[in-house]
């Protein structure tokens, strides 16, 4: 007949039983008779292998006590999150408002979380964040290694994490994490026009490394470092080079990037920065003053090579002279040296002798 209804409840299902849109109560395994002539009356058959309940009544049903013993059920204030596992494994997150889940078929566990909180820790912390649900509650912040995160909540400071993966509730207050490299790194401060104290207009391009040592400082004292470092370089290169003169900066670069140092590092410290070193890398002069130094080296080049040959004339002679003192003191001496010449002469293959004076005949037919 039209006016009888059956409804077949399996073992793991479960018939929400309505009456006039009234929740009348959970209708248990089996077959079921209902004479509804006015079509006053509806069964909702829900699975029960499915952990959620999610009814457009679920508040009905839930004020009417027929879920208990079979299903847990929860009302979530605004600040508050579950966290909910089934059969050992995380689930989901769950939201601000009603639900519930059926606990008759499967393992249901959960735990509430206060969000005033903001930051989410916990140990199971790398499965929460990999969930689908997670995208919508959490940001989750990677801190790489070699890198520190400012945290401010509420536009206050809050703490400082090191390298890991960490959560912050969403919507719950706002939250600003900086990410800061602690790694050695440089900066370049290139194509700086500079004049110094002789009126000489040079460019020089230098080098400033530095690392980081305290992040809360540098992300609260200037807008970026980096930039904050580089133009308190500029500065002290435009002092530091503006006091000397070009010869005194070419002889000694090294003590200039000392003098660099010692005026930024006061600075770096200042904006949380450990300052390692300063470097003048290239300085790059005018065509015309090139040319000019390059025949000055010239000249200085020519100088010194003329006077060490000089120098190397003048031991000569004079070692000469000694020699021909010591001939003249010492007969047996000039003896033996006419020897070796004429041994020298004899081992030669030709000998020629032309002679024009008979004194100096006589002299080489004696010597033989």
């Amino acid at each position: 007949m039209l006016f009888i209804k059956k409804v077949r409840i399996h073992s793991y299902e479960a018939g929400l039983r309505f009456q006039r849109g009234e929740f009348m109560g959970v209708l248990p395994t089996g077959d079921h008779w209902f004479i509804d002539p006015l079509r006053r009356k509806r069964v909702d058959v829900v699975s029960r292998r499915q952990p959620w309940l999610a009814h457009p009544q679920l508040d009905l049903i839930a004020r009417s006590g027929a879920l208990d013993g079979q299903a847990v059920v929860i009302n979530l204030r605004d600040h508050e999150r579950a966290l909910v596992w089934v059969d050992g494994r995380f689930q989901t997150i769950l939201g601000p408002g009603q639900h519930a889940w059926w606990t008759t078929h499967r393992e249901v566990r959960h735990e509430i979380v206060d969000a005033h909180t903001v930051r989410l820790m916990h140990p199971e912390l790398a499965l929460i964040a990999a969930s689908g649900s997670a995208g919508s509650y959490l940001d989750r912040p990677n801190v790489a290694p070699g890198w520190e995160a400012v945290v401010f909540v509420g536009g206050e400071f809050a703490e400082v994490l090191g390298p890991g993966q960490y959560a912050f509730w969403r919507d719950a207050r706002p939250v600003l994490v900086v990410p800061v490299d602690l790694r050695e790194t440089t900066a370049d401060v290139a194509g700086q026009e500079i004049m110094t104290a002789d009126k000489v207009t040079l460019r020089l391009n230098a080098v400033a490394v530095f690392k980081v040592v305290d992040a809360r400082r540098a992300v609260s004292v200037a807008e970026d470092v980096r930039q904050a470092l580089y133009r308190e370089v500029q500065l002290a290169l435009r002092a530091v080079v503006g006091g000397r003169e070009l010869d005194a900066l070419l002889a000694d670069k090294d003590a200039v990037a000392r003098e660099l140092v010692d005026a930024v590092r006061p600075r770096a410290e200042a904006l949380g920065i450990e300052l390692r070193a300063i470097g003048i890398r290239d300085i790059i002069l005018p065509g015309e003053m090139r040319e000019l130094l390059n025949r000055v080296t010239e000249a200085k080049k020519a100088a010194e090579a003329n006077l060490i040959a000089r120098r190397e004339e003048t031991a000569a002679i004079r070692s000469q002279a000694n020699s021909a003192k010591m001939l003249q003191e010492n007969p047996t001496l000039m003896r033996l040296r006419e020897l070796e010449t004429l041994e020298k002469i004899a081992a030669t293959s030709k000998l020629r002798i032309l002679v024009s004076d008979q004194g100096l005949t006589d002299r080489l037919v004696k010597m033989v």
